[in-house]
Parts: structure tokens; C-alpha cells; sequence
């Protein structure tokens, strides 16, 4: 079953944020992920909303997004962020289709 990470940023230092978005997405592609939203900030429907940038990246699964997440690539890529973006970042799983199912009362 897909699983997804969910990422907030700031980029603080342009040039970092560069070197870092070349690594991550190397390594992201090394573990079958792909990006299924990468970009500027969204058009908030409700709320506020206070990064200036937001991603979604599929995988096929959770176990790969703690491989990845762990790995050796994408560690460089962190660290070449540190203290030059400010990041949130969440890991969720899919759900199969139809697998999700609501019923008003």
C-alpha cells in the first residue's frame, strides 16, 4: 500500500536549499519514491497557513520511507540543510482503494 511524506519547509539559505533539493531528490528516486506535489505555498481553504513551501511524495510503502529516511543518501541531503530551512515533515500510509469508508449517522 502507497505510503506519503508530507513536508512543510522554509528555505532560509537559497543556495543550500538548491544543493539540498538536487540530493533529496536523488535519493528519494533511489527508493521508488516520485514527488506528487512539490512547491510554493498552497492556496489555504481554512486556517492560516505559515511555510512557504509544501511536498507530497509518494512511496511504495512505509517500511521504504523509514529505509530512505534513514539511509545514507538521504542523510547528506540533511545535512546539507541543517539550519538552512526549517522543516516539517510527516509520514502517513495510503489507503487501498475503497479501503476508506464513511457513513453518516
Amino acid at each position: 500500500m502507497p505510503a506519503y511524506v508530507i513536508v512543510n519547509f522554509d528555505v532560509l539559505d537559497e543556495v543550500a536549499g538548491a544543493a539540498y533539493a538536487v540530493a533529496a531528490q536523488q535519493s528519494i528516486l533511489a527508493y521508488g519514491g516520485h514527488h506528487l506535489i512539490a512547491g510554493p505555498v498552497p492556496e489555504p481553504a481554512e486556517g492560516s497557513w505559515d511555510s512557504a513551501g509544501f511536498a507530497v511524495i509518494e512511496f511504495p510503502d512505509m517500511v521504504t520511507i523509514k529505509t530512505w529516511y534513514d539511509s545514507s543518501e538521504y542523510r547528506r541531503a540533511r545535512d546539507i540543510r541543517e539550519g538552512k530551512a526549517r522543516v516539517s515533515m510527516l509520514f502517513v500510509d495510503g489507503i487501498s482503494p475503497g479501503g476508506f469508508s464513511h457513513q453518516a449517522q
